[in-house]
């Protein structure tokens, strides 16, 4: 008797029932089915029949149960699969996020000492944009115009536009993803890097920091996601080139999908909160503290109860 089908912990996969994505559902309830059969014509343990019926009826509960509703399906990918799937990446988000905050850093940093060297990524009537819309002066902070509708939908197609930019980016074998990151994190260390020296630091933090959990997060993750396809391109092991970017494009395209629940919700932040002046800023880090928390916190527990145990 193949024991592994009796204890799911030493099952090939890791073999957790609430786990669909990660296992072939009909293939191991056949296995589970046989088993069952198996231990009954042996005469087993109750026991061990007990715990084998018990497999064996989950399984048929999830392989002939009605589809959820659509909507439902949304939810309960974004609340639980979403960040397991987050999760599952650790290594590429790993890198992801020392490609984006070590250049950010830096750049900022470099900033400080050699204010001129923002002329060597930006012209002049760019800087000089970026400085009018944190001025004391603006009425709204990070825009020099436009209804807060208006920008709503600018921030969505601009920043779904970079995401998807970042995570296209690894077709081009390990070096599109690395240069797209990398380049973000210069950008905005060179943008904050900046405003910090001319003395624009205050309504410039208190502008990014309320959407900055959600689209820097979102960020990182396209950029693993990037990563995750490239070494698919680059490095596909025993599966076929072909086989490995389908495979591991679907997990990107899944990952995608929530990078783009983020940042919707990232412009919405930015188009309705953080653009307003005069809120104090205690007020706006304290919002900006409760916001990454709230990120973390769904991203680290979120469909905790479908992990695999390990």
């Amino acid at each position: 008797m193949d024991v592994r089908a009796a204890h799911p912990r030493k099952a090939r996969g890791d073999i957790h029932w609430r786990g669909l994505a990660d296992i072939d559902v009909p293939s191991v309830y056949r296995r589970l089915a046989r088993q069952l059969g198996l231990a009954r014509r042996r005469g087993y343990s109750p026991h061990l029949q007990e715990r084998l019926q018990g497999l064996v009826q989950r399984g048929h509960d999830v392989l002939y149960r009605p589809p959820l509703p659509r909507w439902q399906r949304m939810f309960e990918f974004i609340l639980a699969d979403f960040p397991r799937l987050v999760r599952a990446e650790s290594g590429m988000l790993l890198a992801s996020l020392l490609l984006f905050v070590v250049p950010l850093v830096a750049s900022f940093v470099a900033l400080q000492f050699k204010p001129e060297l923002i002329h060597t990524l930006m012209p002049p009537q760019q800087v000089a944009e970026w400085e009018a819309m944190y001025s004391k002066a603006a009425e709204r902070l990070g825009r020099d115009s436009g209804s807060d509708l208006a920008m709503f939908g600018f921030y969505i197609f601009n920043n779904i536009s970079i995401g998807l930019r970042t995570y296209a980016s690894g077709l081009l074998a390990g070096i599109g993803p690395v240069l797209t990151i990398a380049f973000n994190g210069v950008m905005t260390g060179m943008v904050a890097g900046h405003l910090q020296t001319v003395g624009l630091g205050d309504p410039f933090w208190r502008f990014v920091v309320g959407h900055a959990a959600f689209e820097l997060t979102a960020i990182v993750i396209s950029g693993a996601a990037g990563l995750r396809l490239s070494l698919a391109l680059l490095a596909p092991g025993r599966r076929t080139r072909a086989h490995a970017l389908i495979e591991d494009g679907r997990r990107g395209a899944a990952l995608c999908l929530g990078v783009f629940v983020m940042l919707v919700a990232a412009a919405f932040i930015e188009a309705f909160w953080s653009s307003i002046s005069w809120i104090p800023a205690a007020v706006k880090y304290g919002v900006a503290a409760g916001l990454w928390a709230l990120v973390l916190a769904w991203l680290t527990l979120g469909g905790r109860d479908r992990d695999a145990p390990r």
